[in-house]
């Protein structure tokens, strides 16, 4: 018992030699020691668990991979000399448009430097993102790395010119653009010169070079090229012609009627052809110059109706027009008219219709005929069915009578030789000069002059109608070709 009590004084710790009664009496003979329990063993953990809990992130990590590969560009991947592996569609885009603003050209050795921005230089950024990404996706490992892709480069042409100029004026000499006067007989044409200047194209080509091999500067040498004028001088000619064809025509039109031509040099007085800034040629009128011919015109078309008369056939088909008719027109409302006249100048349009009201001319008509009647060997001129004259004729004898019926004539004839041959019948042989005032109105029979005899009222010829010259010109004169020859018993 004394070693028991000195061991539990000692540390507390009961022997395990002892037996459960030696530990019941340690504990009872130091009632007032602590008392400690030994700590359990710590549970074994679930291998499946443990791997489950590290598997998620893995999972989640192989899955944005895989996902990452649907969206980018496989690395490697350059276009215009940008690497764009790794990167979306939009921001290869972005990246290629920024490199091409920043690449820039030297021009000359220690020359001025323009950017690429500067330059107006453009490529097709989207395109070529989405072309890069759709034949070359991060997840088609067989084009990991491949080729660089190019990137056309296209400049403005206008932004280029200006940016160079102000880079480097000296290298510079304007050309002079073609230019159009009128010279008094017409428009004509003063040649463009050309001027000299860097050759954009040079520049471009420079500058799509250095974007592919990705470098940021190039330095170019400066070979001068011609620069033509945008105001060329066919350009300058089109433009001529143009208003030149107008000169021919230009005028006020009652119809078909030029009424009021406009002269050459009032037309080109009214017109000014420019180039704009492209070169391209414009015809121009000025309305105030143009209303001056415009206050001119009631003086000039405005009139009473002039009357007319035909010659017709009986039928009232027109044969002959003996006094022309002029239709009568007043003009309307001439306040807009300068104008519409200076716009259609400027679209090459020199023919302007007026507003007019016509009132038409009245035409009278006279139906003419010739009437021979032959048992009374008398000529009748009718007009309008009625005589205006008569006199004896000479027809056909009775071995050559005149044909009778209705007819027209044919032709007229000022003068003639009426001849005729037979073998067998001398009557038939004949050759007569200077015959005059013809009119064939059937075969070989006609209305005509005689001066061979003056036995008028009796038949005597072969068969044509003959009278006095004087009275044959006067029917020659009367009836003209178309009109109505009446021949009966």
């Amino acid at each position: 018992m004394t070693d028991l009590a000195s061991k539990s004084e000692t540390d507390g710790t009961p022997d395990p030699s002892s037996s459960p009664e030696d530990a019941t009496q340690v504990l009872q003979a130091s009632p007032e020691a602590p008392v400690q329990w030994a700590p359990a063993e710590p549970a074994r953990r679930s291998r499946t668990k443990l791997w489950l809990w590290i598997g998620i992130p893995v999972a989640l990590v192989v899955a944005g991979v895989a996902a990452a590969s649907t969206l980018l560009i496989a690395p490697g991947t350059t276009v215009a000399g940008v690497p764009v592996g790794f990167m979306t569609a939009g921001a290869a885009t972005d990246a290629i448009d920024q490199r091409l603003a920043q690449t820039s050209v030297v021009l000359g050795e220690g020359g001025p430097t323009v950017s690429g921005s500067e330059l107006g230089a453009k490529v097709d950024a989207a395109a070529l993102a989405d072309a890069a990404f759709q034949d070359r996706p991060m997840w088609n490992v067989t084009q990991w790395f491949g080729e660089p892709l190019a990137a056309p480069v296209a400049l403005d042409e206008a932004a280029a010119t200006d940016a160079l100029r102000a880079a480097a004026p000296g290298d510079y000499t304007d050309p002079v653009g073609a230019t159009v006067s009128f010279t008094g007989a017409g428009f004509a044409v003063t040649p463009a010169v050309d001027g000299s200047g860097i050759d954009v194209a040079q520049v471009g080509t420079a500058l799509q070079d250095a974007l592919a091999a990705g470098q940021s500067t190039t330095t170019i040498a400066l070979d001068p090229v011609a620069v033509s004028a945008a105001a060329s001088t066919a350009k300058a000619q089109a433009a001529a012609d143009q208003a030149n064809a107008m000169l021919q025509n230009a005028g006020f039109y009652v119809g078909d009627e030029r009424t009021v031509p406009i002269d050459a040099a009032t037309a080109a007085g009214w017109l000014t052809i420019t180039a704009d800034r492209s070169g391209a040629f414009s015809i121009a009128a000025d309305p105030a110059k143009i209303q001056a011919s415009v206050d001119a015109l009631p003086a000039l078309v405005n009139r009473a109706p002039a009357n007319g008369a035909v010659i017709t056939d009986a039928e009232g088909t027109v044969l002959e027009t003996t006094t022309p008719g002029a239709d009568g027109r007043a003009l309307g409302d001439l306040g807009g008219v300068a104008s519409d006249f200076a716009k259609q100048l400027g679209e090459g349009n020199a023919v302007y219709a007026l507003p007019v009201t016509v009132t038409p001319a009245t035409m009278a008509a006279s139906a003419r005929m010739v009437e021979v009647n032959l048992s009374e060997q008398t000529l009748y001129m009718k007009e309008n069915g009625q005589v205006i004259d008569s006199w004896p004729i000479s027809s056909g004898i009775a071995d050559s009578p005149t044909t009778v019926g209705h007819f027209t004539v044919q032709s007229h004839h000022r003068v003639q030789t009426m001849t005729s041959s037979s073998a067998t019948d001398d009557y038939w042989n004949y050759d007569v000069p200077n015959v005059e005032w013809i009119m064939y109105y059937y075969g070989g029979e006609a209305l005509h002059g005689v001066y061979w005899h003056d036995d008028f009222g009796n038949p005597r010829s072969h068969g044509c109608v003959g009278m006095p010259n004087f009275r044959a010109e006067q029917i020659y004169d009367f009836l003209p070709d178309g009109g109505d020859v009446w021949i009966h018993n």
